[in-house]
């Protein structure tokens, strides 16, 4: 089933390339100036070219039979191709049978044939051709009445009878008019086939778009005949004999630089019409889908199937293709300036591939380099394939500054190359950083800033660049001739090249700056307290010899919550706003080997920050929830009584009626006096519905 159903899409496009082939010679050929000719020539006084409104009828007819050879379903054209095969057949039948006749006309022997040699070998090749013609017919047809298609084995039959060769010219006439009048009588008999079929399409595409609609018609149709597949298949034939075409003109050897100009000229020779167009758009589409895909498997292998990105289908090139070619009236111009067009237009089309290419290889790169996969081939696919992206984009604008003369477009057109390049250097660079680092078997502090000052450098550079090209035609503005279309360029690449860059690295250096002041207005932990806590940082899982401690006091690196903070300014573990604001003297009095470690324990998490939200509303500096005074207090009072709490009467402690703060007690490393060691579970619940309320009350705040 598998091959069958591979073998119905080959044929579902291939038979359909003919009629494309066929509108494309229609919109190619001129018939004005056909008819001009044939005015000037010896047929003007041949009747049937004096008909020149029915032969303007009937190329547009063409149309319409090619549109329809077009949409027909698969089925039904595969009928019809074996009807024309099988009238090409019996063509070729008439010609073997007529060029015998003639042959032995010339040849004058009329003796039995077995006599004479010559006569024999005709004979035998002329009844072989002849079978073969009627073996393929009833083959074709389906039927196993071969007599319908031997009408030309009776000069065969005659000539072996002995029969005068001016009777044998007779004989082949009326053979021909036989086969004549089977195909007459089989078109009048299938004459209301063409009417059936397009009444019942109609029905059809009545019934869709009343139930579905225009656009799922059309989605219809574009999966039914393959449009891509199709446009790309016919514009490949068209190429390939454009290029056989000039071989088989030519004699000597074609230089390199031939070659080039062989090709460019042979792609516009087949893009002069809509049809090519369409065909070299879909063309370039599939071309840079594969270079995509390669890209991919070069990188990752067999594993880059398994997770396909559907961002990068080759679309993109192709409609860049199109609008430029329609922007620029590619199809109006002659062949040497379309050439010379059009190779700018692949310039652009080229650079977007390599910027998609880009796209693919960069995260793999630096998840490489972060990773600590240790396959040198990976890596060598990696690195091998950025410099690549590298070298080849500045090589293209290289060559293109050769052959044209800079203007605004051209350094727009460059510019884009430029920016690769440069995206690609900002890669490798931090891909070699994160290899030192990896080398290093430890982390590096400034690893982070480092990386910033990698990526703002290649930002700063393509911000420049992209300054230098709005400078550039300014003045070309200014100076020289001033376009609607030029200014219009030049005011969306100053918005979206040069200011949203500009907006968007002044964002990034706004928000560094912030997480660098909200990390500076933190207090940092002692080596006590880093004791006493006894955890790993939450953000980077590695042990921690420095900490900070947030407003909801959780400990982490203070490289680590910064990175966090370039992403929302809330606590990783609780959720809470980190607000940058100065404190208090009597908080900055305190000393920081006061403030109490949070307990990791997730647990009792929910307690202390319903107890922290209660003191935000007083607008007091506190810890865990308790003001300094008070926790200061309450720490002496701790060490007083050093008895350790036993672990399940800990777990079932709450809250106290007055103030909450029993249950905060309950998260000291101490047991405290206040706190019952008789509370069970139900009364903390109760407290903790009572603290609740008084929250949510403006009285006790």
């Amino acid at each position: 089933m598998l091959v069958k159903d591979k073998l119905e899409a080959v044929l579902n496009v291939g038979l359909r390339v003919p009629s494309i082939m066929l509108l494309e010679v229609l919109y190619r050929w001129d018939v004005s100036s056909f008819f001009q000719k044939i005015q000037r020539s010896s047929l003007n006084n041949n009747p049937l070219f004096q008909y020149k409104y029915l032969a303007l009828y009937l190329h547009y007819v063409g149309y319409i039979l090619s549109l329809v050879l077009l949409t027909l379903p698969r089925q039904h054209l595969v009928k019809l191709y074996l009807y024309v095969l099988t009238a090409l057949l019996l063509f070729a039948g008439h010609q073997v049978s007529r060029d015998y006749v003639r042959s032995e006309l010339d040849s004058g022997y009329e003796g039995p044939l077995y006599l004479e040699a010559l006569s024999m070998n005709r004979f035998s090749t002329a009844l072989i051709a002849q079978l073969v013609v009627c073996t393929l017919c009833s083959c074709v047809m389906q039927t196993k009445r071969i007599w319908l298609f031997s009408a030309h084995l009776l000069p065969l039959v005659a000539r072996l009878c002995l029969v005068p060769l001016e009777t044998i010219v007779f004989i082949n006439r009326f053979a021909m008019i036989f086969t004549g009048l089977e195909v007459i009588y089989f078109l009048a008999s299938n004459l209301l086939v063409p009417y059936n079929l397009a009444k019942t399409a109609y029905r059809e595409l009545v019934q869709v778009v009343e139930v579905y609609g225009l656009l799922a018609l059309g989605m219809s149709l574009w999966n039914q005949l393959v449009l891509p597949v199709l446009f790309m298949c016919f514009w490949l034939v068209l190429f390939a004999l454009q290029i056989y075409t000039y071989f088989s003109s030519r004699d000597k050897p074609t230089s390199r630089e031939r070659l080039l100009f062989l090709f460019l000229t042979s792609i516009a020779e087949c893009c002069s019409t809509p049809y090519s167009l369409l065909g070299l758009v879909f063309t370039v589409s599939f071309v840079a889908l594969g270079v995509l895909t390669l890209c991919k498997f070069y990188l990752q292998g067999y594993r880059a199937f398994m997770n396909d990105n559907t961002m990068h289908r080759g679309m993109t090139e192709g409609i860049t293709l199109l609008i430029l070619a329609v922007q620029t009236g590619l199809i109006e111009l002659q062949v040497i300036h379309r050439a010379f067009l059009l190779s700018i237009i692949l310039f652009i089309v080229v650079a977007s591939i390599l910027q998609s290419m880009l796209e693919i290889a960069d995260p793999i790169v630096l998840a490489l380099g972060a990773s600590r996969d240790k396959s040198l081939w990976k890596h060598f696919r990696a690195v091998s394939l950025c410099l690549f992206l590298l070298v080849f984009p500045a090589y293209m604008a290289y060559m293109i500054c050769q052959f044209f003369h800079m203007d605004f477009w051209l350094l727009i057109i460059i510019s884009s190359s430029i920016l690769t390049s440069l995206q690609v250097l900002g890669t490798l660079l931090i891909y070699i950083l994160f290899m030192v680092e990896e080398v290093r078997k430890e982390p590096v502090q400034n690893m982070d800033d480092v990386i910033y000052y990698v990526n703002g450098t290649y930002r700063l550079l393509e911000f420049l660049v992209a300054l230098v090209v709005v400078a550039y035609g300014v003045s070309e503005t200014v100076f020289g001739e001033w376009t609607v279309m030029g200014s219009t360029i030049i005011f969306i690449h100053s918005y979206y090249n040069v200011w949203l860059r500009a907006q968007l690295g002044w964002q990034s250096f706004l928000m560094r700056r912030d997480a660098v002041n909200k990390i500076k207005s933190l207090p940092t932990a002692s080596d006590l307290q880093l004791e006493q806590y006894n955890d790993i940082c939450a953000i980077c899982y590695q042990d921690m010899k420095s900490a900070v401690i947030t407003p909801c006091s959780h400990f982490f690196h203070a490289g680590c919550l910064k990175k966090w903070l370039y992403v929302q300014e809330t606590c990783p573990l609780c959720h809470k706003q980190l607000k940058s604001q100065s404190q208090p003297a009597n908080a900055t009095a305190a000393p920081a080997q006061d403030i109490l470690p949070a307990n990791p324990n997730p647990a009792e998490a929910g307690q202390g920050e319903l107890v922290a939200s209660v003191a935000e509303g007083n607008k007091t500096v506190t810890q865990n929830g308790v003001p300094v005074e008070e926790s200061q207090a309450r720490s002496s009072s701790s060490h007083a009584n050093p008895d350790p709490e036993p672990e399940g009467q800990a777990e079932e402690a709450g809250p106290s009626q007055g103030s909450g703060e029993s249950c905060l007690r309950h998260r000291q490393p101490q047991q405290s006096a206040s706190c019952p060691e008789a509370a069970s579970s139900t009364a903390c619940a109760a407290d903790l519905q009572l603290e609740l309320q008084r929250s949510a009350s403006p009285c006790c705040l």
